[in-house]
């Protein structure tokens, strides 16, 4: 997946989206172990419902490493219900607070000092932190130099023929990685203004003509009117009444 070609397109729309949106400032937090919180409560929900979830957390009392850690199950459920699938998220906070006292006795300074890739893996084994969560963890709160990749990023990759829509995370994380130094603040910018992106113009019925990346790999005229992805040249298609489609959804 490394070719001159493609780092030259993710450096542009690097530079494209930079431009329309500037820096994004992005996590949203006040202290490093807020994002941990915040990554594990986002997970298959927007980003307003957690600002709900941790400001009750706040405002109990219990968005501290130690408090977290021994508040009861059932209660810290409530406090995070805004947050949705609640009780699987509590039981996911307390999962993630058993290993982080277990290995690193509560410390997120002995955490980081901790190799990327043996801390990553670390966090895969704990129960219900998947790639994007663990990623968003190391980039996010221990400014380690990985690339997050989320459901934002695989749609704008696939409309602008950059990734296939049956590439796994690693092979998208990599299409990243392979192709840049391993700058933490650049992957941090990078992730984030991909998901400004997609609130704003990238959505499931996109706005392509307004987008500023309406131009890179992409053609308005001849594009699937299913999955609004851009054809390749010689791609084969299929016409039908209300427009073309791509062998990917004319069934």
């Amino acid at each position: 997946m490394r070719n001159r070609g493609t780092k030259a397109i993710l450096r542009e729309i690097y530079a494209k989206l930079f431009k329309e949106f500037g820096p994004q400032h992005w996590w949203p937090a006040r202290t490093k172990f807020e994002v941990i919180v915040g990554a594990i409560l986002t997970q298959n929900t927007n980003w307003g419902n957690v600002e709900k979830a941790i400001h009750h957390l706040k405002s109990a009392g219990v968005l501290s490493e130690r408090a977290l850690r021994d508040i009861p199950a059932a209660k810290l459920a409530a406090l995070i219900k805004p947050a949705g699938y609640f009780n699987v998220k509590a039981r996911r906070l307390k999962n993630f607070m058993r290993f982080f006292f277990d290995e690193y006795q509560g410390d997120l300074k002995a955490m980081g000092r901790q190799e990327l890739s043996h801390l990553r893996h670390k966090l895969l084994g704990v129960n219900g932190i998947g790639p994007e969560t663990a990623d968003s963890i190391l980039l996010y709160a221990l400014e380690k130099p990985v690339f997050v990749v989320d459901a934002y990023t695989k749609r704008f990759l696939y409309r602008h023929n950059l990734g296939d829509h049956k590439a796994d995370y690693h092979q998208i994380q990599e299409l990243f990685m392979g192709h840049f130094d391993h700058d933490t603040a650049m992957f941090n910018e990078y992730h984030a203004l991909i998901v400004t992106l997609g609130k704003n113009y990238c959505k499931p019925n996109p706005s392509c003509g307004r987008c500023p990346l309406n131009r890179i790999r992409y053609s308005l005229t001849s594009k699937c009117r299913s999955c609004h992805r851009a054809f390749l040249d010689g791609e084969k298609r299929t016409t039908t009444k209300s427009g073309l489609l791509c062998f990917d959804c004319r069934a």
